[in-house]
């Protein structure tokens, strides 16, 4: 075998393997061609070449093509005349070159001279130099300017050129001369030009012509002119005076020339424009003016203004310079315009004459700029970019200079804005632009463009950009609102702020398997950056790689302290979306450490100044708010915080000491002492950091010692400081409360895993409760003083809150004594409890219940913020200075802290119920619960943390009423209404809320105290108003008087139907046990302060179908509803037949309750009782309840609400819905006439022909069976027959049905009347028609006249009115009425003349 040289052979070895090659025969791997030499006009031979001295040696390697590759990416140059060339091989080359090269006679037998008769000859100048003069650079101004002429010229040619130009103007007549005689001698017509006139006088012809054009024009008035020009548009081609337009504008006038201007008003009347005096403008201003900006633009004035007439500017001359060249600057001596215009002054700004919205501009604050504001132009807000008379920046402008290579420009771009971004946050821009400035924004990229200016090289860029980025994601109200809130009832607690998840359905993942079917999380990561950022802007920022940046900022580049907390307040915004950006947020590498190390150390120094330069070294309050916040994420966070940061011993130093003592400034102490405790109370609400209450709990007590001096001085601070405080002795109180079960939890558990008991027991806290109650009997009395009033309002609920976990958690412990604590109890209600719910201040507060409620008050504010979809806001904008539920004036926070007051002493001490139905028997709070009941609030970020709290008001005010009812009669006359406020309050309730629904629905919704008619002659009452419907409509249907006997019978089985309604609602039961445990302060076994994410409520609004809709999902949608009674699940018909009593209960005494249902979709969730069995609807109980429920959905002012064209919720149409109804009759009805009503109901004219045609045409053999009667049938005929049918095919489809016996009156009385109705009105019509119709009618006519069944034929014929009650559903004529049997005659002798 062959080897490969090496590097190391010698020659000799070289030699020895070429023999060794030479030898053995083999094929070489390159061969030798020869490549004929195009040059020479060789061709190549296969054989070889004769002379070797011609021969070239080419070295060809096989798959290496000829030429080299191209190095650059275009295309290879191709000859444009070759491919039209046509080559022959025996052609000659003489001949080719003498047919391409023709003789010189050839050419000038195609030359044409010009015609120079009427031209003028000029003689040459004479001259005394015997040479031309030298041309000196100092004599160039008399050259004309090279900008004037076609192309680059040469200082020759331009001296030449000015020379023929002197030359020309000596000809010219001046501008002294009178104006008949300039228009005489001129000859600049811009139309006629006199080229196609042979003659030697054509350019007088051409001048006769326009001076004619002239005096036609100035005979005539502006009026005539006008008219004549109107007359020409409209009769010449648009092209024709498009081109007209186009040789005005290329014309150039002279200034001073008049005559010019007169021609221009002569082709401006001819060509439709109006023309000013002076010269064309270089840009109009009605052009610019019509700009509109994208996803923004300024409402536009109230009155149109009239069209402004164009202004047109002088040119540019060389007097306007501020500078005069001189003649000895280079490159100085040609004036260019179009480079100078932006020297000018600029024009004032005024109103367009167009309603279109206008480009929004913005100065450095943010503040829009009116169009029509005139600013001076040292504000410097005047550029050259768009409009550049108007002053401001747009948007896309300022999109532009945030990426210029200026820092200053950088910088400014971004803040302005931030600027802006803050004001659209708050609602400034909503009512004077049009859409949302964030969304455009974010639309536009601003999310990208902020996340690469933070990778800025220049910190005053970086900052910014993280001031910009603060802007956009932190609404600093939402975060205040946040904060007042906390010492509510679960105050702590707030949803996760996730945009609203948007399913989208993958089309890859169609028809696959479950298993092979791409997770979540597996979707996510193959989206980019620009999806993610799109659905969710938090999300798709922590996809670029924030928290590094962040950082690094922090870290290493340590900005100035509005930096640093700017980008404290990013890391808290990003820390509430979700529990997994908590996570991210505590998992970002040496982020948490920063923070800890730089912002909350052990030990600092007293600052120099009030205002350091450095935030570095010192405590931060938004460093303590961003722990807190991460705390409430989960019990885990939390731990991690406290164990592996070193929050602990920051808790024990910041709070063992005075905020005074503490080398701080004075707010600065306080507000950092205040989320001390906000954080250690979100520890202690999972039971952790209890040991740091032992540790100090003299610093607690000094605290609440200087309760006095707190109300004394007002201080806001000092207020939230010491409400902090009591919301953490609230969560201590509940975790102590909790130790004694946790400790026998532990003895039960011998040795397995269960949590351990907290160090704080109940003995540690209950010396707290007598010093807490002092506190709040001498608030009591001060809220006399109007000065601590506000503070003391403020004080009250926490204190409330804390009394009521203080006795909840009494009341379980073993050393409990019920004589002590009820007597302790009544002395709170007799002096704290009483005094303060009857006290004015209260009692007025209660006032402003309905003007502050969040359910009530639908209507958004005039400045409502914008929130974009994929960033969730709390819309807190302004919320002090209007009424709501978090303002100052709020009676909520007061009213839901007595509540639970009242909720846990009744508990305990049941005869002290009576005492508080003043609260229940209110004039303000009855009105109140009445705006609730006919309420429907909407579900949304902005509005749920706020409607979770009124919630809770609300549940303990029917939770009073539970106990009251039954012992109050004054308070049960109002049982009714609290009985529709829980039924309307049970689907408002949001995820976290299960615990709530839970107990309204075992005690209020399904208590027979509250359903008051049942056994108050409700049932009776019912049963007389349906015999006086039967009297009045004279029907015989024995459904009518049972409603009366079915209510009777569904009130006393609440109890079973409750028991129903919680078995369905099981699934429920874990949500149930954990919203139990954050409900009632069960600390250790919370495991997140986070509720869970807002995807609806906690029931859905049609929540007590869930019986019926429970059984079909399970049996009829899998087994399409072919399935017996005693094969469906065990105790399915026992569960309809509940569903179907409470239901029709609601409907008689709760309508108001159901009217979020549509009556559609209660028609399509009733369906389901046909297509869950073959045979469930036979069961008598399941088929009065149907029949009941039918009757009230058909009743009058219902039926006319039953909009079938609206698809009921969970499908796509009802007409989908009605043909599963359409075969399952066909298949199980056995002509049932309740089934047969409920297929009929949607055969109504004025529903969509498809259903009709569906029966007629699919479904035509269930007229067989249909054999329901116009008594039976409760919803009145004339729906089915009024107005006639205008569908000609359905109508086609009645006529064969009837001819062919498939509907007869003994089998379908119902379809039979509505058939023949309209068969008669459409052969009888009058109306006027197309000729496919009047064909039909002719045609049914006749074959109706022919019919061999004169029963079908009289009714055909002689059909007069549908009336119901007669024994065939109609009346007739006893003969044709003359006109019908005119027409009928007329058809019949059309016939007999076409035959014959």
């Amino acid at each position: 075998m062959l080897r490969r040289p090496k590097p190391t052979d010698s020659e000799a070895d070289l030699l020895r393997e070429q023999e060794r090659f030479l030898t053995s025969g083999a094929p070489s791997a390159a061969s030798m061609v020869r490549r004929p030499d195009k040059r020479r006009g060789e061709a190549g031979d296969a054989e070889g070449a004769d002379s070797s001295e011609n021969q070239k040696d080419v070295v060809t390697i096989e798959d290496l093509p000829d030429q080299l590759p191209s190095l650059t990416p275009a295309p290879p140059k191709k000859s444009r005349f070759k491919a039209s060339r046509v080559t022959f091989e025996d052609e000659d080359a003489g001949e080719s070159l003498d047919r391409h090269d023709t003789h010189i006679s050839a050419v000038l037998s195609r030359i044409v001279e010009r015609d120079t008769s009427c031209a003028t000859i000029s003689l040459p100048a004479v001259t005394g130099l015997a040479f031309p003069k030298v041309l000196h650079r100092s004599e160039t101004s008399t050259q004309v300017p090279s900008s004037s002429s076609k192309g680059k010229r040469s200082i020759f040619a331009r001296q030449i050129a000015a020379q023929r130009l002197k030359e020309d103007k000596t000809l010219k007549p001046s501008s002294s001369e009178p104006r008949a005689q300039i228009l005489r001698s001129d000859a600049g017509s811009r139309l006629v030009s006199g080229e196609g006139l042979q003659g030697p006088d054509s350019s007088g012809e051409t001048l006769r012509i326009h001076q004619e054009n002239q005096a036609k024009l100035q005979a005539m008035s502006k009026s005539e002119i006008v008219e004549e020009q109107k007359k020409l548009l409209s009769q010449l081609d648009p092209r024709l005076v498009e081109f007209i337009r186009s040789r005005k504008s290329q014309s150039t006038v002279s200034p001073g020339s008049s005559s010019e201007h007169a021609a221009a008003a002569a082709a401006a009347a001819a060509a439709g424009t109006c023309s000013e005096e002076g010269p064309p403008a270089e840009h109009t201003e009605s052009r610019e003016s019509c700009r509109t900006a994208a996803g923004s633009g300024q409402s536009p004035p109230e009155a149109e203004m009239e069209e402004e007439t164009e202004v047109k500017s002088p040119p540019f001359t060389e007097e306007d310079l501020p500078v005069k060249p001189q003649k000895e600057w280079i490159h100085m001596d040609t004036l260019e315009p179009e480079k100078l215009e932006w020297m000018r002054d600029l024009p004032s700004p005024r109103k367009k004459g167009t309603k279109k919205a206008m480009q929004a501009r913005f100065d450095f604050t943010g503040t829009l700029i009116p169009p029509s504001e005139d600013l001076p132009t040292h504000l410097g807000l005047h550029h050259h970019g768009d409009e550049p008379e108007r002053a401001g920046y747009s948007l896309q402008e300022l999109f532009l200079l945030s990426r210029s290579q200026l820092i200053q420009q950088r910088s400014l771009a971004l803040n302005t804005l931030a600027c802006i971004l803050t004001k659209a946050r708050g609602g400034v821009y909503q009512s004077v632009l049009k859409g949302s400035v964030t969304s455009t924004l974010l639309d536009a990229g601003l999310l990208f463009l902020l996340r690469f200016a933070l990778d800025d090289s220049i910190e005053g860029v970086m900052s910014a950009a993280v001031h910009a980025l603060k802007a956009l994601l932190v609404c600093a109200e939402d975060e205040e609102c946040l904060d007042c809130t906390f010492s509510w009832f679960r105050g702590l607690a707030c949803f996760p702020l996730l945009p609203s998840s948007q399913e989208e359905e993958d089309e890859e993942d169609e028809g696959l398997d479950e298993s092979m079917r791409e997770t979540a999380k597996e979707k996510e990561e193959r989206k980019s950056d620009y999806d993610v950022a799109r659905q969710d802007v938090v999300k798709g920022l922590l996809r670029m790689k924030l928290l590094p940046r962040l950082r690094y900022i922090l870290e290493v580049v340590r900005p100035s302290p509005r930096v640093v907390q700017d980008v404290l307040h990013v890391l808290t915004r990003v820390a509430r979306h979700s529990s997994w950006s908590a996570a991210q947020v505590l998992d970002c590498p040496r982020l948490m450490e920063t923070v800890m190390s730089e912002f909350l150390p052990t030990s600092w120094t007293s600052p120099s100044s009030l205002s350091p330069p450095s935030v570095y070294g010192r405590p931060v309050a938004d460093a303590m708010k961003l722990l807190r916040v991460l705390a409430t994420s989960g019990r885990h966070a939390c731990a991690r915080l406290l164990n592996s940061l070193g929050v602990r011993e920051r808790l024990s130093c910041l709070l063992s000491a005075e905020p005074s003592e503490l080398l701080m400034e004075p707010n600065e102490a306080l507000r950092i002492a205040t989320e001390a405790y906000r954080l250690w109370a979100a520890a202690a609400a999972y039971g952790q950091a209890c040991q740091l209450y032992i540790d100090l709990y003299p610093a607690l007590v000094r605290t609440l010692q200087a309760l006095n001096s707190i109300l004394s001085a007002s201080d806001p601070l000092q207020l939230h400081r010491l409400s902090a405080l009591l919301s953490l002795l609230t969560q201590v109180t509940h975790t102590a409360g909790c130790h004694q079960e946790l400790q026998a939890g532990m003895v039960r558990a011998q040795g397995e895993e269960s949590p351990p008991p907290p160090p704080v027991s109940w003995g540690h806290v209950t010396g707290l409760q007598p010093l807490l109650l002092g506190h709040l009997k001498g608030v009591v009395k001060g809220l006399d003083n109007p000065v601590q009033r506000d503070g003391i309002l403020t004080l009250i609920p926490a204190y409330l809150v804390y009394l009521q976990a203080h006795y909840q958690q009494l009341s379980r412990q073993t050393c409990f004594k019920p004589v002590e604590t009820l007597q302790d109890l009544e002395l709170l209600t007799s002096e704290v409890l009483l005094p303060l719910l009857c006290h004015d201040v209260v009692q007025n507060l209660m006032k402003n219940l309905r003007s502050s409620s969040v359910v009530c008050n639908l209507q958004s504010s005039p400045q409502s913020p914008e929130i974009a979809p994929s960033l969730p806001g709390l819309a807190c904008s302004g919320w002090r200075d209007r009424p709501g539920l978090a303002a100052p004036g709020s009676p909520f926070p007061l009213l839901t802290g007595l509540g639970l007051v009242f909720e846990t002493i009744t508990e305990i001490h049941k005869g002290l119920s009576r005492k508080f139905s003043g609260l229940l028997l209110s004039e303000p709070v009855i009105g109140y619960l009445r705006s609730c009941s006919q309420a429907t609030p909407t579900l949304s970020h902005s509005r749920s943390w706020l409607l979770r709290h009124e919630h809770h008001f609300l549940y303990l005010l029917l939770r009073l009423a539970h106990r009251l009812v039954p012992v109050e009669p004054e308070v049960a006359k109002h049982a009714s209404l609290y009985h529709q406020v829980a039924l309307v309050l049970l689907p408002w309730l949001l995820p976290g809320s299960e615990y709530l629904a839970h107990e309204l629905l075992s005690t209020v919704i399904f208590s027979k105290d509250f359903i008051s008619e049942g056994h108050s002659g409700g049932p009776e009452a019912v049963e007389l108003g349906e015999l006086q419907l039967h009297t009045q409509l004279h029907q015989t249907s024995p459904s009518l008087q049972t409603v009366g006997a079915l209510l009777r019978e569904a009130c006393t089985q609440l109890p079973s139907i409750r028991g129903c309604y919680l078995t369905h609602l099981a699934h429920l039961e874990q949500s149930v046990i954990t919203s139990r445990d954050l409900f009632l302060g069960r600390n250790p076994w919370i495991g997140s302060h986070l509720l869970p994410e807002l995807t609806g409520p906690t029931l859905p609004s049609d929540w007590p179908f869930i019986p019926l809709i429970g059984l079909y999902e399970r049996a009829g949608a899998s087994d399409g509803g072919g399935l017996a009674v005693e094969e469906l699940p065990h105790g399915s018909l026992q569960a309809v037949t509940h569903c179907l009593q409470w239901l029709l209960l609601l409907e008689v005494w709760r309508e108001e309750a159901l009217k979020v249902v549509l009556p559609v979709a209660k028609l399509a969730r009733l369906s389901c009782v046909f297509l869950c069995s073959s045979d469930l609807f036979l069961e008598r109980p399941v088929q009065r309840l149907t029949w009941g429920l039918f009757r009230l959905l058909t009743r009058g002012s219902r039926l006319d609400s039953l909009d079938l064209d609206v698809p009921p919720p969970g499908l796509a149409s009802f007409q989908d819905l009605y043909s599963a109804l359409l075969a399952q009759y066909e298949a199980v009805s056995f002509g049932d006439r309740l089934f047969g009503c409920w297929v009929l109901l949607p055969l109504q004219r004025r529903y969509r022909a498809s259903m009709r045609l569906a029966v007629f045409g699919e479904h035509v053999g269930m007229l067989r069976s249909l054999g329901v009667t116009l008594d039976q049938l409760s919803v009145p005929i004339e729906r089915f027959t009024s107005p006639p049918e205008d569908s000609l095919p359905l109508l086609r489809l009645y006529f064969r049905a009837l001819v062919t016996g498939t509907l007869k009156l003994s089998w379908c009385p119902v379809l039979y009347v509505v058939a023949v109705s309209h068969i008669n009105s459409f052969v009888f019509s009058q109306d006027a028609a197309v000729q496919e119709v009047e064909e039909a009618r002719l045609s049914m006519l006749r074959k109706i006249y022919y019919l061999t069944d004169e029963v079908l034929k009289n009714h055909l014929l002689l059909f007069r009115l549908t009336q119901q009650h007669l024994q065939l559903g109609f009346d007739m004529y006893e003969q044709l009425p003359a006109i019908r049997a005119k027409r009928l005659e007329t058809v019949l002798c059309l016939q007999d003349d076409s035959g014959a």
